[in-house]
């Protein structure tokens, strides 16, 4: 029997297993994926992702198996062609065994908004994992695969990987093709890779980067060979960090732990420069005016009329409308597409869709300034570790704040990534945020990884693969 066989049969059968427990994956394939070893046994040449296994979220189109966003109106529904990214990873020789569970159209930062049941986090099972991508990183974080896809639209590869102790990677915006991805905020929607280590991260994100004919919103810069780049000298490179973000409303042991990793970046002979974002405070309230927006015009096509679910007993069109989002969409999504529907409503679309996109702008601002006196900036990705499952459910408010180191990338388009600094006192990850210029993935990599290699985390999740 072959390694990549050995491999792949191996993350199928914890695939299997662990999902009674964890719930992190919507479908798994095993037919789909060993006829994919059987191809790559065969094979003359072996690309960059020979044999790896793969896991990518179910909001990513796939041609050979189903593609429902999490959601009750897409359930069933099977793509007739591949996402760019999906297409890439094929054509490296990876080997995708399975969909892996999110938040509803990527609207959550929990993974509690799924209409096929919670993701539950690896490090207690009585915790969420993060969203949207929450299914992906648990799914890393337990060991099942080494890397996956997830999309991220304000956080939702960073936040989850920050919960779960893994790597997760936003890429400039552009950077990935979105053909294939299901829409949410257009303007924000990016595919991103979670990893066990920045190493795996930085190969795939090597695979499906560059610009794709398909996509007009993809942008033809060069790739760099980010693996080569990972062990590049840090000294020298300037790290800013806006002090007013480490007031109200962080958790202490997050605090703590980020300030910590910030001395240790010191330690490795980086310059740390305090620097000021000023309207940093506003990202919350302009991310979700912007993405509430987008997706209500996005989610307007599921009607029941052109594919996935149809509501029925119902004999009148306008009627089928109402009753087909009424029982398709879950909560979470009908408050946003209500939410966006009144911000781009003829009343209102000056005083708050058109205000944020202004405030967009000075973001956009803030941000050149401050990267004119340094090469990138830390924060934390989260400002607490991962809350109890329900914690929040009741509180929407409370479950968008988050998202209040995140969003900011998104809006703004630049890449940024999220990498394990250490753990509280119940056992938990935290993450540490480190935010670039426009194309500077390869730098994100390189500090990342010169760190993990560093100040490695050695603390396991208790639900994790036994080799």
């Amino acid at each position: 029997m072959s390694e990549i066989r050995v491999e792949v049969e191996r993350a199928i059968e914890n695939a299997e297993r662990l999902n009674g427990i964890l719930n992190a994956f919507l479908t798994i394939d095993r037919e789909y994926a060993l006829r994919r070893v059987e191809k790559l046994e065969g094979a003359d040449s072996h690309g960059k992702l020979h044999g790896i296994p793969i896991a990518v979220k179910d909001n990513i189109c796939t041609s050979w198996t189903q593609t429902t966003c999490a959601s009750r109106i897409l359930s069933g529904y099977r793509p007739q062609y591949d996402a760019t990214a999906v297409e890439r990873l094929n054509k490296a020789g990876a080997v995708v065994i399975g969909k892996t569970n999110m938040d509803e159209f990527a609207m959550g930062s929990s993974n509690e908004n799924s209409a096929f049941g919670l993701v539950k986090n690896p490090w207690d099972i009585e915790r969420v994992p993060g969203g949207s991508s929450g299914g992906s990183a648990a799914a890393v974080a337990a060991g099942i695969v080494r890397v996956a896809l997830g999309s991220d639209t304000g956080g939702s590869v960073r936040q989850p990987a920050a919960f779960c102790g893994v790597v997760g990677i936003k890429p400039t915006y552009g950077r990935v093709s979105r053909y294939g991805l299901v829409a949410f905020g257009s303007s924000l929607d990016q595919i991103g890779v979670l990893g066990k280590k920045v190493r795996d991260v930085a190969q795939v994100l090597e695979v499906i980067s560059g610009r794709d004919e398909k996509d007009a919103t993809s942008a033809d810069v060069r790739v760099p060979e980010y693996l080569k780049l990972l062990d590049r000298d840090i000294k020298g490179v300037k790290i800013g960090v806006p002090r007013l973000l480490f007031s109200g409303g962080l958790d202490s042991e997050v605090k703590s732990a980020v300030e910590k990793a910030i001395e240790g970046f010191a330690s490795l002979g980086t310059e740390i420069v305090e620097i000021d974002l000023p309207l940093l405070k506003y990202g919350i309230a302009v991310y979700y005016i912007i993405a509430t927006a987008e997706a209500s015009s996005n989610l307007a096509r599921y009607d029941g009329v052109r594919y996935g679910f149809r509501a029925e007993g119902v004999n009148e069109l306008r009627q089928m409308y109402y009753k087909t989002r009424e029982e398709g969409f879950g909560e979470e999504v009908k408050r946003r597409i209500m939410l966006g529907t009144y911000v781009l409503s003829s009343g209102y679309y000056d005083a708050y869709y058109a205000k944020a996109q202004k405030v967009r702008t000075l973001l956009k601002r803030d941000f050149q300034a401050a990267f004119d006196k340094c090469d990138c900036i830390v924060m934390p990705t989260s400002p607490t570790t991962a809350f109890r499952i329900g914690e929040k459910t009741d509180d929407p408010l409370s479950m968008y704040l988050s998202d209040i180191y995140t969003v900011t990338a998104n809006l703004v388009g630049i890449p940024a990534i999220s990498i394990p600094c250490g753990v509280s006192k119940e056992s938990l990850p935290i993450g540490l945020q480190i935010l670039g210029k426009y194309w500077a993935e390869d730098l994100l990599l390189n500090l990342s990884n010169v760190y993990e290699t560093a100040f490695p985390l050695d603390a396991k999740p208790k639900v994790h693969v036994q080799k």
